[in-house]
């Protein structure tokens, strides 16, 4: 029974996030969901341990997005900036492949010619 709850826990926050991830600019919407099926991916093994971390964290990251594009409803996307910045001491505590993952997360984000070239659909 609890790992059915933990389950359906984990598929519920997937999937707001995605869903939030809508609201993003298309190109920052396609490198989150990479990422957001990525991290979900990898962690379907982990340790309780490293999963109630992880969890958390994007839960986090949930509740910040969801606050930021409620705050930007009605505006344009050019004037709305979405993320964070990283507390020193929140980046104490990540481990090297995470500082790792975070600054390629950074460069993609940040580049002006990204991998790849993505457009809405005009309707």
């Amino acid at each position: 029974m609890a790992v059915c709850a933990h389950v359906s826990r984990v598929r519920s926050l997937y999937k707001r996030i995605l869903v939030l991830h809508r609201f993003l600019p298309i190109e920052l919407r396609a490198l989150g969901d990479q990422y957001v099926k990525d991290e979900f991916r990898r962690h379907k093994s982990a340790e309780p341990k490293e999963v109630k971390s992880f969890m958390k964290e994007w839960e986090n990251y949930k509740n910040s997005l969801q606050t930021q594009v409620l705050e930007s409803a009605g505006e344009r996307y050019s004037s709305v900036k979405f993320g964070d910045n990283l507390s020193q001491k929140k980046l104490n505590e990540f481990q090297d492949e995470q500082i790792g993952q975070l600054y390629e997360l950074m460069v993609e984000a940040t580049k002006s010619k990204r991998q790849f070239d993505i457009q809405e659909d005009r309707k």
